[in-house]
């Protein structure tokens, strides 16, 4: 059952992380803890209109936080906030209700789902996505 969670695809995410670093001077920046194992990702956004113009992230996380920040980092320029929510909401539900995985640009998340059946990794996995939905919403809210 551990090798459905950490397949060689889900590793070869973890690996590549995107958009790695800080944005000199970013409209909203946001950071998420879990209290649980530490993990912990920090992610710079500017916006145009309600997308994402430009993106960074700090991610100290474990592999499956940081799968989940390599799909966010690869394919989040040009994602609205409505998008970005809707996502982070979809992913939560496949964590938690063993809900359908996230479409759209998005969809390599469906890696991810047997996550579902470690309800301690939750939390981590989900990081990446808390935290760019809060940054957006913020420099949009500005």
């Amino acid at each position: 059952m551990i090798d459905d969670l950490y397949s060689a695809k889900l590793l070869k995410l973890a690996a590549n992380l995107p958009r790695v670093g800080r944005l000199a001077d970013p409209d909203a920046s946001s950071e998420k803890v879990s209290k649980l194992c530490g993990s912990r990702v920090t992610v710079d956004v500017k916006v145009a209109g309600d997308q994402v113009a430009d993106f960074a992230q700090d991610v100290k996380a474990c592999a499956l936080g940081q799968a989940a920040a390599s799909v966010l980092g690869a394919h989040v320029i040009g994602a609205s906030l409505s998008e970005l929510e809707a996502t982070r909401d979809a992913f939560r539900d496949m964590l938690k209700s063993g809900g359908p995985a996230p479409e759209g640009r998005f969809a390599d998340l469906a890696l991810l789902a047997p996550v579902k059946d470690y309800p301690a990794r939750h939390t981590s996995t989900l990081l990446a996505f808390e935290a760019a939905a809060e940054a957006v919403r913020t420099a949009v809210e500005r």
